[in-house]
């Protein structure tokens, strides 16, 4: 190997040893230790670890709070991402034209996936109050009676996911505008020459061309989906009657409030392989999409 390879060896290492440090310390090293104590009997301020090997898996799986959670995270998932995701396809064909001032729209509509995940948990309690809520008064001005949201069983799961879908809102656009942008011109002309129509060529041109867009869109809101905690902890608790009691809120429950951690790692690591299988089963059946795939 000559001198001057050997230095732009040691220079590449250097520019990547800052990224892989922080990938070690901060998630390989918490994912060891988190694998490490599912194996244990180990709750903090009570006992010493014991070692139960896959006990604690078992366990996960005949619980019936566990199922509750893992259900009701297939809900919120099932009912905010395809929503979720047909809003965003939705704005960002209308912020695709090209109009004046456009990109303050396109601002408008990011600023919530930069601002705090508590602050706008914190709005959303005010939208959704039963009386005074904004949600409540327009309600009212088209006849129909107050709703306690965040009260009800049967509003609460729906509340959360309408508040996801604006919450989301921003990333999910810029990726389906950059996908907009990357079709190219010439196929809306061809099918304009073969007589299609603005909804044709929406259906035969702009959603197969996105196909490889919607695949990663589709498998990162998912992944989002099955994790959220944020918006439960501020708003519901898990509640009422646990019928917002989601995956990431049932075991951060477990590890600080019952001070449980083995027996929560181990289900955060049957949390990760149903995303895991999730994840693969959702790229298999859109895969089919992508076959003939060209965006020349």
């Amino acid at each position: 190997m000559s001198l001057l390879r050997r230095r732009e060896s040691r220079l590449g290492w250097l520019f990547v040893a800052p990224a892989t440090l922080h990938l070690v310390v901060f998630a390989l090293f918490p994912m060891g230790f988190a694998l490490y104590i599912s194996l244990f009997k180990w709750r903090l301020f009570k006992d010493s670890p014991e070692f139960v090997f896959l006990q604690n898996y078992v366990w996960s799986f005949t619980e019936g709070p566990f199922w509750n959670a893992l259900w009701n995270s297939f809900r919120y998932t099932a009912v905010s991402v395809p929503a979720g995701m047909a809003v965003a396809l939705g704005v960002a064909l209308l912020v695709n034209q090209k109009l004046r001032g456009v990109t303050i729209f396109r601002t408008l509509y990011y600023i919530p996936a930069i601002s705090s995940g508590v602050a706008v948990s914190m709005l959303w309690i005010y939208v959704f109050l039963p009386e005074t809520g904004m949600l409540n008064l327009l309600l009212r001005m088209i006849g129909v009676s107050s709703i306690a949201f965040l009260q009800d069983s049967t509003w609460a799961m729906w509340a959360l996911a309408f508040m996801s879908i604006w919450t989301g809102l921003g990333p999910k656009m810029v990726l389906y505008l950059a996908g907009l942008v990357g079709i190219p011109q010439s196929l809306y002309e061809a099918a304009e020459l073969d007589g299609a129509g603005k909804l044709r060529s929406f259906w035969s041109v702009t959603l197969p061309m996105l196909a490889p867009t919607t695949i990663f869109v589709l498998i990162t809101s998912t992944i989002g989906a099955m994790q959220v905690f944020t918006p439960v902890y501020m708003m519901t608790k898990g509640g009422p009657e646990n019928s917002t009691d989601v995956v990431g809120y049932h075991i951060y429950t477990e590890a600080w409030v019952n001070f449980n951690t083995g027996l929560a790692s181990a289900k955060s690591f049957v949390l990760l392989v149903i995303i895991g299988g999730i994840s693969l089963l959702q790229f298999r059946l859109m895969r089919r999409q992508l076959e003939g795939y060209s965006a020349s």
